[in-house]
């Protein structure tokens, strides 16, 4: 299938650039059967200390407001405190990809007082508010240790509507569009709140991408061409102002940049004539640049939108 319509009528460009998204590396203590990096405790990637610090050496450079820190487990990189402590310093607001159950590694028990101590907003993956639906697609045991998380977080004053900011995030648990995000808010407050006495800010609902994990499945399944034709239907052109593409860079684990991090795990990199590492980081340039986009954007323009 070829890239989206809109893209072989204009040029799609980004919009500003308000969001450096870093992603740490590819090492996680989960292997999620939708993970579109395929992250798991077997991937070695990780961002070295050398461009941490040129990350750093970006936000000492321009005023990007906002850093967004991702992975695999991000938090399993070495410079991954350092990192966080440093960009608040900087008066950065810091966003953590978490996947909840990293808690409970050996080393990391510390984080939820970390994360509240430094005012870090908190986007914890929660597939579905059922059991059986998050067990699934995560592994056995992982529902009740993101309960038993979650709780955690609570208790320490977030979700409560304050500073202390936590999102959940929902994944379709097959080839499946998500339903309406206003909706199935209102269903995991309810669930939460009553089965476990669990509250949050905001409710993300995200279309898993047909790449990494989730397209092998679709391939294993003879899904991928149905897949591919539902979001090409569902093409909705209202979410092209809020791509996330439009107002952030991806920096990958070598420090290679990109127009977000599906563009980083297909090794999709800026268009010819952009920086192409962190260390060459220009902001002016970035923030108007061309992006390279392919037949995986369907999942980020159909229905509602994804990111």
């Amino acid at each position: 299938m070829d890239a989206p319509g809109f893209i072989r009528e204009k040029t799609l460009r980004a919009a500003g650039l308000d969001i450096l998204q870093v992603n740490l590396g590819y090492r996680c203590n989960m292997a999620c059967k939708h993970c579109h990096v395929e992250a798991s405790p077997q991937r070695a990637e990780l961002m070295g200390p050398g461009t941490a610090a040129e990350v750093l050496g970006v936000l000492d450079a321009c005023g990007i407001p906002t850093v967004d820190l991702t992975g695999g487990a991000p938090e399993l990189n070495p410079s991954f405190r350092d990192l966080v402590e440093a960009a608040r310093r900087r008066g950065r607001h810091v966003i953590v990809r978490s996947n909840l159950t990293i808690f409970y590694e050996g080393g990391m028990e510390d984080l939820p007082e970390l994360y509240a101590r430094l005012g870090v907003e908190v986007v914890a993956s929660l597939p579905y508010y059922l059991e059986e639906g998050v067990d699934r697609v995560r592994g056995d045991g992982v529902f009740q240790k993101s309960i038993d998380a979650l709780r955690r977080l609570n208790a320490l004053g977030y979700g409560q509507g304050g500073g202390l900011v936590l999102n959940l995030v929902y994944n379709p648990q097959g080839a499946f569009l998500p339903p309406a995000q206003c909706r199935l808010e209102e269903d995991y407050r309810r669930a939460l709140r009553e089965g476990f006495g669990i509250v949050f800010d905001r409710l993300y609902t995200f279309t898993n991408m047909p790449i990494g994990r989730f397209r092998q499945f679709l391939e294993r399944t003879g899904q991928l061409t149905a897949y591919m034709e539902k979001l090409a239907q569902a093409f909705n052109p209202a979410t092209l102002e809020g791509l996330m593409c439009r107002r952030l860079v991806s920096v990958g684990p070598d420090g290679a940049l990109y127009d977000c991090d599906f563009n980083q795990v297909l090794g999709l990199g800026l268009p010819e004539g952009l920086p192409r590492h962190v260390r060459e980081f220009d902001p002016a340039g970035l923030s108007s640049r061309p992006i390279a986009v392919g037949e995986h954007c369907l999942a980020c323009t159909a229905g509602q939108g994804s990111t």
